[in-house]
């Protein structure tokens, strides 16, 4: 099925909760929606469901206009961040509610709803109601009804975002194999980037209502088009410090001075951006030292997040494994010309490291899906 959007916007009296953009994701493929709280995510989702119909612009599904068709008249699953269950309904009659509904076959309802529940680690409850259930365990009914439907869309609103950390990160990969098993196209909104990673696909990155990148995950978030999309779609925040670019180098606050002779650029005041990843503490060759002292430091799983104040500005840096690091003691960060990305006054991206297998032209300007901004 192919979803298009024209000219989407939506407004509310003086209350823009979308600016016009455009957007077609791809047919039986996952799509995600990354951005904050109050983004837009929800409201771009209800009117791709027909809850709501936009101020301005076109539905299409298939080439036909859909725009104020009524959900109920089109055939898509829904699961939001609060969970919607059948009171009255076991477990097993909520997730095979849609089955019966379209007159399916005993015998496969069964097979259908078993398989799901097991996937989703729900088979032992199947003969409860939703009352005797956790807050976790009634969303994960409400993610198995909504797959069970099996419907050319289905649109999954941070469905995720009630259950604990593990189960997540368990569902996530359980939930991949089920989008690449079937041809639905897939909406999934969350405010994690490390979720749009691990769920890959493509990602449109979202920020105040407004459309701003769309594209294969991956290259979004290694070529992100502008400094609100390497914002948007960072895990820890990209570092962010002020230079001037001029004559083959970047200059830093406290005449820090990184070599950058392969950008074609006007000289000009210029944004640098590193991934906390990309810092190293030990010299490697090319690399522009950065001294500095240790403000914090904190252990987050496996990694280190140190975070470094300089004469630049404050650095956060992931190191692997666990670092014995004492507040305020002087080290230096290692800083690679061929990790930094460069954005202009403008906040366009300039210049990005280079990915093997990944072209930055298919994540540069976003003219094709943005009509307007704010």
């Amino acid at each position: 099925m192919q979803l298009s959007l024209e000219g989407i916007a939506q407004h509310v009296g003086s209350q823009a909760y979308l600016y016009s953009m455009s957007l077609a994701p791809v047919p039986g493929a996952v799509t995600i929606l990354l951005g904050t709280t109050q983004a837009g995510k929800t409201s771009l989702m209800r009117v791709m469901a027909g809850l709501d119909k936009p101020t301005a612009g076109r539905v299409l599904v298939d080439g036909a206009d859909v725009t104020g068709v009524p959900v109920r008249e089109r055939n898509v699953s829904m699961v939001y961040q609060q969970f919607i269950n059948y009171p009255s309904l076991r477990v097993f009659d909520n997730i095979a509610s849609p089955l019966r509904l379209r007159r399916d076959r005993q015998a496969d309802v069964d097979a259908r709803v078993r398989s799901l529940a097991g996937r989703l680690h729900i088979e032992h409850l199947l003969d409860r109601y939703p009352s005797e259930l956790s807050g976790g365990q009634q969303q994960r009914v409400a993610l198995a009804r909504a797959l069970a439907k099996n419907a050319p869309l289905m649109l999954l609103d941070e469905p995720l975002v009630n259950l604990d950390y593990k189960l997540r990160e368990e569902l996530r990969e359980e939930l991949t194999q089920l989008f690449a098993q079937g041809d639905a196209t897939v909406i999934y909104a969350t405010t994690e980037p490390a979720e749009a990673l691990l769920l890959g696909g493509h990602t449109a990155v979202l920020d105040a209502g407004e459309l701003l990148q769309y594209g294969p995950t991956p290259e979004v978030f290694h070529y992100p088009a502008s400094l609100r999309v390497a914002r948007a779609f960072s895990d820890p925040p990209m570092n962010l410090l002020e230079g001037v670019l001029g004559h083959g180098r970047v200059v830093l606050a406290g005449n820090i001075s990184i070599p950058m002779p392969d950008v074609a650029h006007a000289d000009g005041p210029v944004t640098v951006g590193v991934r906390a990843g990309a810092l190293r503490l030990d010299a490697v060759p090319q690399a522009v030292a950065v001294p500095g002292r240790v403000a914090l430091a904190e252990l987050s799983g496996s990694d280190t997040f140190v975070h470094v104040d300089t004469p630049a500005g404050n650095l956060v840096a992931q190191l692997t494994g666990v670092r014995d690091l004492e507040l305020g003691a002087q080290l230096s960060l290692h800083i690679e010309p061929a990790q930094i990305y460069l954005f202009n006054a403008d906040g366009d991206r300039i210049h990005a490291p280079r990915r093997p297998g990944m072209s930055p032209a298919s994540a540069g300007p976003v003219a094709a899906i943005t009509e307007s901004g704010a």
